[in-house]
């Protein structure tokens, strides 16, 4: 299982990271950056959700209804 975990740094700034547990362990966490401000917040979150997200498959496949039609 993968989560998204955020925390401040000795800096002030906040840390984003992702953790990959097995049972009630932490067996890896990926460091993906840090931000003072919300936006870099926001852009690391969506980052860190790409990652755990990259090796996924989805359940539906919705590209064909996505394309426009000429």
């Amino acid at each position: 299982m993968a989560y998204i975990r955020k925390f401040k740094t000795t800096s002030g700034a906040t840390g984003v990271q992702v953790c990959y547990k097995e049972g009630n362990r932490v067996v890896r966490t990926v460091h993906i950056g840090s931000a003072t401000s919300e936006t870099g917040v926001d852009k690391l979150l969506k980052k860190a959700q790409a990652v755990i997200d990259e090796g996924k498959n989805p359940l539906f496949n919705l590209d064909r209804f996505n394309k426009k039609s000429k």
